[in-house]
């Protein structure tokens, strides 16, 4: 199937996630060690927690690809859906730590000026991290995945709190120490931001949220099928990507069971191929 397939293929940028995590983390406490840069340091910590935020995004799809059972009928998919509001949550933290950070600075004297190594270090991870973003990115659009979509909103906050550590190494080599805590401050915002637009469109799905201009697309389809006469109920809900459609529709009194069985059918093929629609219920009422 389409859609587990897809899934898989989620899993292979989470585990590339995961991967650059770990690497550009473990080069950038050693250089930041050895360097004396706090900026390089706490970049690296932040990206040992992004490694937490990947391994539950991969779990969640992991638990989605599972076939439906007695207990969940619809299959697992929501799990990506969770996956997606758990990346939320870690970003939101690395967001307001980033930012509390920036803000403290302001009060704080610098007292050392890191090697230079340390900010061709942050620049070099900023180049790779700009290239897992765009790989996940695009990952994400071709399979229709929020929680990869969330990876790689992931990816390219960490790839600018890479670019904030740079931009205040070379401040400080070049006595404009205030430049440090600008940019932390707006990365920070930036990640906050992101974090919360996954929070918001995860909780959205997760309640059964659905844009009311897609389903008034929806009800168009479904109108100008032959033999609808009215639609009585229509609404649609988000399983983890995939769209579920329920409505309600009245025909002729007259109709027998084959023919008002036909209008069923169209109606389920319309909305799959016009609105990429997993799984259609249609009641059909008298009138």
């Amino acid at each position: 199937m389409e859609t587990y397939n897809n899934i898989k293929q989620g899993e292979r940028g989470a585990w590339l996630s995961i991967i650059a995590y770990i690497f550009l983390s473990a080069i950038k406490l050693f250089v930041g060690t050895i360097s004396g840069s706090q900026a390089l340091l706490a970049d690296g910590l932040n990206n040992s927690t992004d490694i937490v935020a990947s391994i539950a995004v991969l779990a969640g799809l992991k638990i989605s690809r599972r076939p439906p059972d007695s207990n969940h009928g619809y299959g697992h998919f929501r799990a990506e859906t969770i996956a997606s509001l758990v990346a939320s949550f870690i970003m939101i933290i690395v967001g307001l730590e980033v930012l509390y950070q920036g803000v403290n600075k302001f009060a704080q004297p610098v007292h050392t000026t890191p090697d230079l190594i340390s900010a061709w270090t942050a620049a070099a991870c900023a180049v790779v991290m700009l290239a897992v973003y765009r790989y996940n990115l695009k990952l994400a659009r071709r399979i229709n995945s929020n929680a990869m979509m969330a990876v790689a909103q992931d990816n390219r906050s960490d790839a600018m709190v890479s670019i904030g550590a740079f931009v205040g190494i070379v401040g400080s080599q070049f006595g404009i120490p205030w430049l440090d805590p600008v940019t932390a401050t707006i990365v920070g915002l930036m990640i906050c931001k992101t974090a919360w637009e996954i929070f918001r469109k995860a909780t959205h799905d997760l309640t059964d949220g659905f844009d009311a201009d897609k389903l008034e697309l929806m009800k168009q389809t479904v109108a100008e099928v032959e033999g609808v006469q009215s639609i009585k109920e229509i609404k649609a809900r988000i399983h983890g990507n995939n769209v579920l459609v329920d409505t309600t529709v009245l025909v002729e009194h007259t109709l027998n069971v084959i023919e008002s069985h036909d209008i069923t059918e169209e109606i389920e093929d319309q909305l799959k191929q016009m609105h990429q629609v997993a799984n259609v219920h249609v009641h059909i009422e008298p009138m």
